[in-house]
């Protein structure tokens, strides 16, 4: 009986030949993107390179992984890898006997990109703190995880309308994004005891919406009922035709919520009958002993177990430099039971750590992004790599901070800024307190880069909503644009949300000195 490994790797040389074929110009770009989307590579728009996006689980990021991941971008003289909106790394700028070189190692390694693009089930997201978050409900990072090999056991298999995005969240903060996604699952607790809310037909990109919420409780051990029903449910009523309307939410749209639940249960109902799939996970034990560490910082996050921390540390626009990548992985080589996770925020968490290592650790790794809100913002990779992609995000942001460095604004007044380089929304920038989506528009007869402007977007259960699109800025005009509006908000000696409920008039005059 062949095993995942062995089919996974008899794929790639067919699709080596499928890459010359491309780069020969026998096939369209279209026409490769089909196919290469499901094996996690996508061509950029020179036509010469590739990017590979490889699975985390969950962003559940061994040092083993990351090791091998450092060794492949060290081999092909990368500068650095992306972390990604949905707790995934990308290796860009390789050419394809390099991508099906890593695609290989990869599988007989353990570290898959099958699946992480194209119509598939994508890597399933979670709370980046879950198991060491105070307020959580429980740790759903076991869950997520079974899920996550569900998938990739038959991820060859799969005849998706469109990709499915599932995620985990652990308390209502919701750092997963439950309330905005295909499906989702929020842990919470009744009379002591475990279950999962359920939400589904969400998602963010062109024509956005909101879950709606599952009216019954599950069981934990029942996930994976669920997680086969909806993609059975997905694969029986989702548009083969017409791709741009092939999502979960559009079946939604199409229904209406009640229809959708009774349609989703009569699924539910047979794979229950029909499938074995009860989940009996094991959680993890922290037994780690603590030292307790008095001071305070912005990236440094107190855990649940007593006297051990988290510390962040957020590379501009999720770009890690590799010598910081191998900085990383020398600081925790000998750190007892350290984890690292990665973020939906393009970040990355070391867990597990007594108070001197977390000082230490902190010391080591300031020089890597900021302390700051907005130097922790949120950019897709964008133009010049992305093919979709319009504007280039990458150097907007950079712009953006180097902009408030260059004035000495030091203050953490705005909020985390989220830039997408297209509606397509990979910086999710609709759930953003401030939020960029790039395209043209014709000005004065000319055709400019703009970023639309999307305010006071918001995430959480019970309190999720989309931002409100306020009009278009020029792509040059946007850091002066935050600076001025920074300066304002220090000045209203008040938080953003605040000041943007109570100070219109002042917002009303800027906007309306930089909207074109």
């Amino acid at each position: 009986m062949k095993t995942l490994n062995d089919i996974l790797l008899k794929e790639i040389d067919d699709f080596r030949n499928l890459g010359y074929k491309f780069l020969n110009n026998e096939i369209s770009k279209m026409d490769f993107k089909k196919v290469s989307g499901g094996m996690g590579v996508y061509a950029h728009r020179n036509k010469k390179d590739f990017m590979i996006r490889l699975r985390i689980p969950s962003g559940i990021a061994s040092r083993k992984d990351l090791k091998l991941i450092y060794n492949f971008a060290n081999k092909y003289n990368l500068k650095g890898i992306h972390f990604t909106t949905r707790q995934a790394v990308q290796l860009h700028g390789i050419d394809i006997d390099g991508i099906c070189h890593i695609m290989k190692e990869g599988i007989e390694n353990g570290l898959y990109s099958r699946g992480s693009g194209g119509n598939f089930p994508r890597n399933v997201a979670i709370s980046p703190l879950s198991g060491v978050e105070k307020n959580e409900a429980f740790d759903v990072s076991p869950y997520a995880l079974a899920v996550g090999k569900y998938f990739l056991d038959r991820i060859y298999s799969y005849k998706l309308p469109r990709k499915l995005k599932v995620s985990f969240s652990s308390n209502y903060e919701d750092a997963s994004h439950v309330t905005v996604v295909d499906l989702g699952f929020l842990a919470v607790k009744k009379n002591e005891k475990e279950y999962f809310k359920i939400y589904f037909g969400g998602g963010l990109g062109r024509n956005p919406k909101l879950s709606v919420e599952f009216p019954d409780l599950i069981y934990p051990k029942d996930v994976l009922y669920h997680i086969e029903a909806m993609t059975k449910f997905f694969i029986a009523e989702g548009d083969y035709k017409n791709s741009g309307k092939a999502r979960v939410r559009y079946i939604l749209d199409r229904m209406g919520k009640e229809n959708f639940i009774n349609c989703y249960k009569n699924h539910l109902k047979k794979v229950i009958v029909n499938e074995n799939l009860d989940l009996n996970v094991k959680n993890k034990v922290y037994s780690k002993k603590g030292l307790e560490t008095s001071i305070e910082h912005p990236r440094l996050f107190p855990q649940r177990q007593a006297r051990l921390y988290s510390v962040y540390i957020h590379p501009i626009g999720g770009q890690l430099q590799l010598k910081d990548l191998k900085l990383i992985l020398e600081e925790t080589e000998n750190i007892e039971d350290v984890e690292i996770r990665l973020s939906l925020t393009e970040g990355i968490y070391i867990r597990n750590l007594n108070g001197k290592e977390a000082e230490s650790l902190l010391k080591s790794t300031e020089h890597i992004g900021g302390t700051t809100k907005l130097e922790h913002s949120v950019s897709c990779i964008g133009v010049p790599i992305c093919q979709m992609g319009i504007l280039n995000t990458q150097n907007t942001l950079k712009e953006i901070v180097d902009y408030f460095h260059k004035n000495n604004f030091t203050k953490d007044i705005l909020p985390q800024i989220h830039l997408s380089g297209c509606p397509n929304s990979c910086g999710v920038h609709e759930i953003g307190k401030i939020g960029f989506c790039g395209k043209m528009k014709r000005i004065n007869g000319d055709l400019k880069n703009v970023f639309e402007l999307h305010l006071n977007g918001t995430l959480g259960i019970g309190k999720t909503k989309l931002a409100e699109y306020k009009g278009d800025i020029l792509q040059e005009k946007v850091p002066d644009f935050l600076y001025e509006l920074a300066i304002s908000i220090d000045e209203s000696m008040e938080e953003f949300s605040e000041y943007i409920q109570n100070h219109k008039e002042n917002l009303n005059n800027i906007l309306n000195k930089y909207i074109v």
